[in-house]
């Protein structure tokens, strides 16, 4: 299924083609329909685009250079990293012209005594994390995708990830950002300062806007200190209410050493285990699950997790728990997590949400989603799992067994709108950490207080007077 229909592509001039051409040269420069396919198709199929060009610049001054031309002809732009954001902000929708910046990936420059990385936005995230161990620092943003993810993608989409309940999002990673605007114009913000009140913080515009302001071609990244001790333990339970107090007794026992706390349905394991080849970490099934890491600078991860699965035990909250014995079973838990997703692909179409609501809410909100999703469509397998820890819950609903799957995913709105009631009645937000790109433009406005519309719609304006970065996106 396409949520989109998506226009005729633009039809561009041969001399003008031949203009951006020349900019990155001919090997650079992509026209042949099976070449660009890669960089109008998504993972999930969801969004399929058309592009008459793709431009891979491996330079700021060729991105700038593409910026002015695109800005003289008035000719739609659309920034991409790594192709794998999961609300079609990446993708040429209109026929606009693809800036990839895949090519753009050196690491400038690692501080040890500011603890800072400055890196171009076509790092992949994982290249970026290895660095950072080289120097014996953590990088601590994680994902899924963290193997062909960029660093320019996860500041544009101010990505989460598992990690996100001690060291934030994306957002809270960078110290500073380099920007080409629309106009072609190089924006410098890159900093290791931690300290600097010079006037508005035009650094926080940038990230999460999802290249409609302007394109991040590189980053400033925090380090951290790399912890001595990280232990992992995957928990079986009956509630997400026991999950919840859990989460309470671990915050009072590791403080800020607890790095992740994941929740995960029972339905969400079974189709990893099945699908993936995952192997159930527990002897007996239980309706959820928690994965918890602890991580320290200490070597005294083990004992606070063991304190924190027995006063579990003790409150009743904890009915099995496995500690992970190796960094291989650990790595085993954490894979059974990230493979949930894909793990969907064989039942059948889903319906996603990634949405955030007070975390003492959470128990509320799946009890209440799992009630509407189920009385709207007979036999739909709610399947949730997420980040407990910072209240973002990926809310997938799997078709019925043996149900018509594009009949099932033809109805993608009215689940949305069931579930994105419940989560504003509770106070949360309809995208935790994903974007909204043009999955969820049109729910934006009904959702988001409408003056800080009428700001961003202003921002917009200044920063891109003409509509050509990424239009149609977000707003």
């Amino acid at each position: 299924m396409n949520i989109n229909t998506p226009l005729p592509a633009a039809v561009l001039s041969p001399e003008l083609i031949a203009r951006f051409t020349a900019i990155v040269g001919e090997r650079h420069a992509l026209t042949d329909a099976r070449e660009i396919e890669a960089y109008v198709t998504e993972e999930r199929n969801l969004y399929r685009g058309r592009s008459p060009l793709v431009l891979r610049p491996g330079s700021t001054e060729e991105v700038a250079a593409i910026c002015r031309l695109a800005s003289e002809a008035r000719v739609g732009i659309v920034p991409q990293g790594g192709n794998t954001g999961l609300v079609g902000g990446q993708t040429p929708l209109n026929g606009e012209v693809v800036i990839s910046l895949k090519r753009m990936d050196k690491i400038r420059e690692v501080d040890t005594s500011s603890n800072t990385m400055t890196v171009e936005a076509g790092v992949v995230l994982q290249t970026a994390q290895e660095k950072a161990d080289e120097v014996d620092r953590l990088f601590p943003l994680a994902l899924g995708a963290q193997g062909s993810c960029t660093i320019g993608g996860n500041l544009s989409t101010n990505a989460g990830g598992t990690a996100a309940l001690a060291y934030g999002l994306a957002r809270d990673m960078a110290l500073g950002v380099e920007v080409v605007l629309a106009d072609g114009r190089v924006l410098n913000l890159l900093s290791k300062l931690k300290k600097d009140n010079t006037g508005y913080d035009l650094r926080d515009l940038f990230i999460g806007a999802e290249g409609t302001l302007g394109i991040i071609t590189a980053a400033t990244l925090k380090l951290f200190p790399k912890p001595r001790a990280v232990e992992t333990a995957f928990v079986g339970l009956q509630s997400p209410e026991a999950a919840l107090k859990l989460l309470g007794i671990a915050q009072a026992e590791a403080a800020s050493s607890l790095t992740s706390f994941e929740l995960i349905a029972e339905i969400a394991l079974d189709f990893s285990v099945r699908h993936e080849g995952n192997r159930d970490p527990l002897q007996s099934r239980y309706p959820w699950y928690v994965l918890i890491e602890l991580s320290s600078p200490r070597d005294d991860a083990r004992g606070a997790l063991e304190s924190i699965l027995e006063r579990g035990m003790e409150d009743g909250l904890v009915d099995d728990a496995a500690i992970a014995a190796s960094t291989t079973q650990s790595q085993a838990f954490w894979k059974l997590r990230e493979d949930i997703s894909h793990a969907q692909k064989p039942e059948g179409g889903s319906i996603k949400h990634d949405v955030s609501v007070p975390v003492a809410s959470v128990p509320r909100f799946i009890a209440e989603a799992n009630e509407a999703v189920v009385k709207l469509i007979d036999g739909c397998r709610p399947v949730p799992f997420g980040h407990l820890g910072d209240g973002n819950i990926h809310y997938n609903v799997s078709q019925p067994i043996g149900a018509d799957k594009a009949a099932f995913l033809a109805r993608w709105h009215e689940v949305n709108t069931a579930v994105f009631d419940i989560v504003l009645r509770l106070g949360g937000s309809i995208s935790a950490e994903h974007g909204i790109g043009a999955l969820k433009r049109d729910d934006l406005p009904g959702v988001k207080d409408k003056t800080a519309i009428e700001l961003m719609r202003t921002i917009k304006a200044a920063f891109d007077p003409l509509g050509i970065m990424n239009p149609g996106k977000v707003l």
